[in-house]
């Protein structure tokens, strides 16, 4: 089975959001963590987590980037129960018990993005139209030659163009403190 790792290629992700997810965190989609939100009113740091960040399980913060990883069934059962904690912990989950069947199927989630084979770099793109979010999944590899180290803007885009949101979201500008 494969699932999702947080992934640093460069320090970004500490500009980007309030609070960046550590290298090598099991991580999911979380579009849940905006379920109290208005996303159409989100501003600054929380509208970058919301349209381009993925949810690192350990920390709770967020990575622009993950990376498929291969994972066993322990590993998978670890991340159901330590999502199921968080949900309880942070996301209002009233037992564990009831928000285990939730972080199962958002692992389950996860786990269906890794279509691609281990050590494939996936990206996400969020947006809110007539009340409802939608995600649109791209699989990232390096460039022809960029090396195995390769900086995030030396990486060409895959999968998923033809499905990508016609938002344009600006990573430089979001880097440097830029809204919307």
């Amino acid at each position: 089975m494969k699932l999702l790792r947080t992934i640093q290629l460069d320090a970004s992700d500490s500009f980007v959001f309030e609070k960046a997810a550590g290298p090598g965190e099991w991580a999911v989609s979380r579009a849940f963590a905006f379920a109290r939100d208005e996303p159409a009113d989100l501003r600054g740091k929380a509208r970058s987590a919301f349209r381009a960040g993925f949810l690192g399980l350990a920390s709770l913060g967020r990575s622009t980037l993950v990376q498929i990883v291969e994972a066993s069934e322990a590993d998978r059962g670890a991340i159901v129960d330590m999502l199921a904690a968080q949900l309880v912990a942070h996301f209002g989950a009233p037992d564990v018990y009831a928000a285990l069947p939730a972080a199962e199927e958002e692992v389950d989630f996860a786990a269906s993005l890794c279509v691609h084979p281990a050590s494939a770099v996936v990206a996400v793109t969020r947006s809110y139209k007539e009340g409802t979010i939608r995600e649109t999944f791209r699989a990232l590899r390096p460039r022809e030659g960029a090396g195995q180290h390769a900086r995030a803007f030396e990486f060409l885009e895959v999968v998923g163009e033809e499905d990508a949101s016609d938002e344009y979201l600006d990573l430089a500008g979001l880097g440097k403190g830029a809204s919307e």
